[in-house]
């Protein structure tokens, strides 16, 4: 007999949202999770934690693999596991921290802080810090709003905000189920969240130690069940987006683009609409020419300042803010059904229409990221790159896509460099290189030749952990993080989990890059 909020959950396969792949699973290994009755959830979230446990001690009595399950939003098999899911969608309560629960070493106010149980998604998120009063904001956000917060952090989902970072940067506290005995409240040494009163509600052992913290935020559900959540929050803003394009890819251009430094460019807005926060340049890579002004770039800024009452956004049945090259492609399918060898042509035309100079939107986090839908197998890998090597990479990958065309287009989105040991955003001012479009294996060898291509010519990349990164294996893995970096995320792992729970955590992909091992050393 199963506890109570632990339920069967019978499916033998898992499609992922963006259909890129269905993953065979075990018969009867899979389980829904839900929160025990009761009426607070002081008394129910206990109860989920003991539950998490008994499925870790199911799993090691009848040797099986698990992972949680969140939105399914990963192009790769990073997230599922060759045994069972665990669907903790259900798992989505949330609550402001009050000054008992909080740190006396906390540098900031209790108000920043919010905690999420790990199936909140960012939409719930975004909707429960907008109803506060006064409204709270997440600090940045993915292009959409459909992830799980456990789902987003573990795999280092990032939007263009170059001076705040991905997502796992404003997390600053984890609860981790480690054991079918243990489990504990996970944060930096140097930047205590948590009181004393609330590990003691967890029931959870205290860890404060920065190098575990920073290993297990971008841990793709392989450091036990994230249960809980700590996230920091700030008043809410208001964004104001601009479009502008074509732009000649000149030199001014370039210089922007691997310094950050916006002077050279006319960028209308600047100095009336508050801090320039996102900054994002996309190319038409079927289109392209240096210098060439109507075969440039089209660029998307957002400025940040605080928020004011400001009308709603007014978005077209066709184009949205969204997935950006995405939201193109999947637009090109869901009309033209069977167009896959068309998207070139079709892109063409449609991506001055997708992102035409228009008068600027004012909209808040919630307002402007909110683009949830899927349509038809798209695909997409994402490169992070220093910005010092941006002209070089694009130009590299405009050359390759003629000798192996690619159904899709580029996006650069420029996010401030993390903290988390393995974080794919890990240069100080990274870019990130998003190449979106349909899904197979005219795909695939145009992402093989575009790596290849970097390796041959020495640009230092990794790759997203949730996007296509089929390429992935030790060596690589050693080159673009270093061996000292890899030692020092496969020790955390190793010491915050026991053998046999690390045996039900791992699965194909954490042994296909060298990250099971039982101990860390360089070789």
């Amino acid at each position: 007999m199963l506890p109570e909020g632990i339920s069967n959950l019978p499916i033998r396969q898992w499609t992922n949202k963006h259909e890129n792949f269905t993953h065979n699973l075990v018969a009867d290994t899979s389980f829904k999770l839900s929160n025990p009755s009761g009426q607070k959830h002081g008394d129910r979230y206990p109860k989920t934690t003991k539950n998490f446990q008994w499925l870790i001690q199911h799993a090691i009595d009848n040797n099986l693999k698990l992972r949680a399950m969140g939105s399914g939003w990963s192009f790769t098999k990073v997230g599922v596991t060759e045994g069972g899911l665990i669907d903790t969608a259900s798992l989505n309560f949330s609550f402001p921290l009050t000054r008992r629960l909080v740190s006396i070493n906390y540098t900031h106010t209790p108000d920043d802080l919010y905690f999420l149980q790990c199936g909140t998604l960012i939409t719930e998120v975004n909707n429960r810090l907008d109803a506060k009063n006064p409204p709270r904001s997440i600090k940045a956000s993915g292009a959409s709003n459909g992830q799980t917060i456990a789902g987003a952090l573990s795999t280092g989902t990032h939007g263009a905000a170059f001076e705040v970072g991905a997502i796992p940067d404003f997390v600053v506290g984890l609860h981790l189920i480690t054991g079918p005995n243990s489990h504990i409240w996970l944060e930096r040494s140097s930047h205590p969240v948590a009181s004393q009163e609330f590990v003691d509600w967890l029931g959870a052992d205290i860890v404060q130690d920065d190098d575990l913290f920073n290993a297990a935020l971008v841990a793709f559900g392989s450091f036990g069940f994230i249960h809980g959540v700590m996230i920091e929050t700030e008043p809410q803003f208001l964004l104001t987006e601009h479009r502008v394009g074509p732009m000649a890819y000149d030199d001014k251009l370039k210089h922007t683009m691997k310094t950050l430094d916006f002077s050279a460019l006319p960028l209308p807005g600047v100095g009336q609409n508050g801090e320039l926060y996102h900054f994002e340049v996309l190319f038409n890579i079927h289109d392209f020419e240096a210098d060439n002004l109507a075969k440039g770039a089209f660029l998307k800024y957002m400025f940040k300042k605080p928020v004011v009452p400001h009308p709603p956004i007014l978005r077209s049945n066709d184009f949205t803010y969204g997935d950006d090259l995405l939201g193109i492609i999947s637009t090109v399918l869901d009309k033209v059904p069977g167009s896959g060898q068309l998207v070139p042509v079709l892109v063409n035309s449609m991506f001055k229409l997708a992102f035409k100079p228009q008068d600027p939107i004012q909209g808040t986090i919630k307002e402007i990221f909110n683009y949830t839908k899927f349509r038809g197998k798209v695909a997409s890998a994402a490169m992070g790159i220093a910005i010092t090597d941006v002209p070089k990479a694009v130009e590299l990958i405009v050359a390759v896509n003629k000798q192996k065309p690619f159904s899709g287009g580029l996006s650069l989105r420029y996010v401030k460099g993390t903290k988390a040991t393995l974080g794919f955003t890990k240069f100080a001012k990274t870019c990130v290189l998003e190449m979106d479009g349909v899904d197979g294996a005219k795909a695939r060898e145009f992402y093989k030749a575009v790596w290849d291509a970097f390796e041959q010519q020495g640009i230092s990349y990794t790759l997203h952990w949730g996007k296509i990164n089929f390429n992935l294996n030790e060596s690589r893995i050693k080159k673009m993080y270093g061996p000292n970096q890899v030692k020092s995320w496969i020790d955390a792992r190793n010491q915050l989990l026991p053998i046999a729970v690390r045996r039900v955590f791992n699965n194909k992909f954490l042994e296909q890059c060298g990250l099971d091992k039982g101990q860390g050393a360089i070789v």
